[in-house]
């Protein structure tokens, strides 16, 4: 592809860079993605799909395939120990999509990347590092490393879809603000011996929230709240804080994934600038409790892929397109870190564990919980 023209290069081949490349391959409009990993991560990553995204997954032909190796997540409890404080269903949420789907990440992105090569098997390029982005005016020329080969391709657009340090931001010079959250959690995929099956859990206790998420394959994932970040979490460590704080025992042998982490957010000043624009991580990083952030970034891709479609057929209005593009979703991203900084409160340890109980409770009254379930699987928050 060296010196050959194409509509858009995508810059990151993750769950947004795929399903921008689907969509607008759907559209007519030509696209590259260059990915620099040479093979798909494994890593389980991020698990919650949200009817708001999957009705646009949907759209490319997936959503059946997500759904039927997916667990379908259609209720959630609230405990306080191995008290139940109330439950909250989905199914007062509108149509067709009535529950959160639950897959590791690296199947998402596996069952994207074969609908993309149905769509063009050419247009994924693995091991591809991008060094440089420049916008001339009239095109965007990317240069990368292509094993011990530079490269040098063309493009009409350019759409940086390549994470928090991304590539593609900083060569547009546009500014990333943000910052860190004092909150700390380590989480890890455990054998199923909750008896929740197909539920979600949340564990309120003095020491900090426990969050619990049913897997494929009789697996769950626990996150806990901790004081500090564990470098050295080991999976006796966390078996232990879940069974102190909720009396479930799992077996720390079973664990497939044991991560410490702090979170942060940032949100681009701008997601377009000329003819680089941006997407996903790149544009918006917001904290993943709660699991919003990749269905962040499938919103404003498919909001996205809309405006190049519209731009590639008039240029005149890319400009419109794209401005109005990036303030809605800016305006999607502070939504849903408000959102997450709830979740967090929410999960925090301390001498407001009382009044948190019973905010529990009051949400999950019949009166109010229709519109939190609403919220929680993020109606309300599409750019248009």
């Amino acid at each position: 592809m060296n010196g050959k023209h194409t509509d858009v290069i995508i810059v990151g081949g993750g769950p947004v860079g795929l399903f921008l490349a689907c969509l607008l391959l759907q559209k007519g409009v030509s696209c590259v993605i260059l990915e620099q990993r040479e093979e798909p991560s494994r890593h389980t990553r991020s698990l919650g799909i949200h009817p708001p995204a999957l009705e646009r997954l949907a759209e490319v032909g997936i959503a059946e395939e997500l759904i039927e190796r997916a667990v379908q997540i259609s209720e959630g409890r609230a405990f306080s120990g191995p008290t139940v404080l109330g439950s909250m269903t989905f199914e007062s949420c509108p149509p067709p999509y009535r529950f959160i789907l639950a897959l590791p990440q690296f199947i998402t992105e596996a069952i994207l990347e074969k609908r993309l090569k149905e769509l063009d098997d050419s247009a994924l390029l693995r091991g591809a590092t991008v060094t440089e982005v420049f916008d001339s005016g009239g095109h965007v020329i990317v240069r990368a490393v292509l094993g011990e080969q530079e490269v040098r391709y063309r493009s009409t657009y350019v759409v940086g879809c390549d994470g928090f340090n991304s590539q593609v931001r900083r060569s547009a010079n546009i500014e990333f603000p943000g910052g860190k959250y004092t909150d700390t959690y380590v989480m890890g995929d455990f054998e199923d011996r909750s008896n929740l099956g197909s539920q979600a859990g949340i564990f309120l206790t003095k020491e900090g929230v426990v969050e619990s998420i049913p897997l494929p394959g009789s697996v769950r994932r626990w996150v806990a709240k901790t004081k500090t970040l564990l470098e050295d979490a080991s999976a006796d460590t966390l078996a232990k804080i879940i069974q102190k704080r909720t009396g479930i025992q799992v077996r720390s042998q079973t664990c497939s994934m044991i991560s410490a982490f702090s979170v942060y957010h940032h949100l681009a000043t701008e997601l377009a600038r000329g003819r680089i624009l941006l997407a996903g991580d790149a544009a918006h990083v917001v904290s993943p409790i709660g699991g919003q952030g990749m269905n962040l970034g499938w919103l404003g891709a498919w909001t996205l892929s809309t405006a190049l479609a519209g731009a590639i057929q008039n240029s005149g209005s890319a400009k419109s397109l794209f401005d109005s593009y990036s303030e809605s979703q800016r305006r999607a991203a502070i939504t849903v870190r408000k959102r997450s900084e709830f979740n967090m409160w929410m999960a925090r340890e301390g001498p407001l564990l009382p009044l948190k109980r019973t905010l529990v409770k009051w949400t999950l009254d019949s009166r109010v919980r229709s519109y939190f379930a609403k919220m929680f699987t993020m109606r309300g928050i599409q750019s248009q």
